[in-house]
């Protein structure tokens, strides 16, 4: 199991406090220290993620983010571009994996980071008001798929590793967002959705759309 770099300097801590206590004689507290170091460090665990569909589907795009699909509608989103645009809202409890894949292949054509409010990420208005940070790539045939990643009531940062000029691959790590968020997917509403709210995508492995003509 791998985890995100940024790990360190919210765990490392915990051992050095187990070892102090520890020769302090207060093995009990010690214990409990090294525990909690244990549960911070599973948010930013990093488990290996493939796509296992049919080779006749290259072109899916894959959730961006593990958790459960909350809402799933149609907006317009002039960041991204112009048209209409499915939105997928993929929430993360803190007990999900915090760290988010590219959706797609193709070059980053926006990466923006945008401050904000730390509201609730399960409440609707958090998509516009909280402190987020949008990639918006291009796949080879044009098309632009988004990725906002959102901070939510226990998240402190929002990391994105990408930036505009960089070429990915689809299941690319992208980033991760720290303790409990939101994640909101956006693919052309020409595109065909393979999920539905209630779903439980996993990050690079699950298909959540397909592009006009293509089947499953």
């Amino acid at each position: 199991m791998k985890f995100a770099r940024e790990s360190w300097p919210f765990v490392l801590p915990f051992p050095a406090a187990a070892a102090i206590l520890a020769a302090l004689g207060r093995g009990g507290w010690a214990l409990g220290a090294l525990a909690a170091g244990a549960g911070v460090l599973a948010f930013f665990r990093d488990p290996p993620r493939r796509y296992l569909g049919e080779e006749g589907e290259p072109e899916a795009v894959l959730a961006a983010a593990d958790g459960r699909i909350t809402r799933v509608d149609r907006i317009e989103d002039p960041e991204i571009g112009p048209g209409r645009y499915h939105r997928i809202v993929t929430f993360l409890s803190v007990f999900a994996v915090h760290v988010q894949r590219a959706p797609a292949a193709g070059e980053v054509v926006a990466s923006r980071r945008a401050a904000g409010r730390k509201l609730a990420a399960f409440r609707e208005e958090a998509g516009e008001l909280n402190a987020m940070h949008l990639t918006v790539i291009r796949r080879p045939n044009g098309d632009l798929i988004g990725v906002r990643q959102i901070a939510g009531l226990l998240a402190r940062r929002v990391v994105c590793y990408l930036r505009v000029g960089d070429r990915v691959q689809r299941g690319q790590l992208m980033g991760l967002i720290k303790f409990g968020s939101r994640v909101d997917l956006l693919v052309p509403d020409a595109y065909r959705l393979l999920v539905e709210p209630g779903g439980r995508p996993r990050t690079g492995a699950t298909p959540v759309a397909l592009p006009p003509g293509e089947v499953s």
